[in-house]
């Protein structure tokens, strides 16, 4: 029999050394510190783990924004800006004011 670690992997409690099983959670060579044990129940991927497909099966493929899309937006924040920049100049130059009949 391998001699138990000195502290539990499973709970992590302290583990006597001459122990067949851990005190606070029973864990044993069988079920919680032999190495199959260690990798067991890790649900590690296979060797032949595929990323991408992984990716694609878990969120979906990543959909393509239309072309100009972005293009788009920058126009409306453009716009946006310009009349943000107006407003606040006649807002603060009265000669504005006088020169459109406000």
């Amino acid at each position: 029999m391998k001699s138990p670690p000195e502290t539990c992997p499973n709970c992590g409690a302290d583990v006597p050394a001459n122990a067949r099983a851990c005190p606070a959670c029973g864990a044993d060579e069988k079920t919680g510190w032999s190495e199959e044990a260690y990798v067991g129940g890790l649900n590690l991927p296979d060797e032949s783990f595929n990323y991408e497909e992984f990716v694609d099966r878990e969120f979906g493929k990543k959909k393509k924004l239309p072309f100009g899309m972005s293009r788009f937006w920058w126009t409306v924040a453009l716009v946006l800006l310009v009349l943000l920049a107006l407003a606040i100049v006649f807002a603060l130059c009265p000669v504005f004011w006088v020169a459109f009949g406000a």
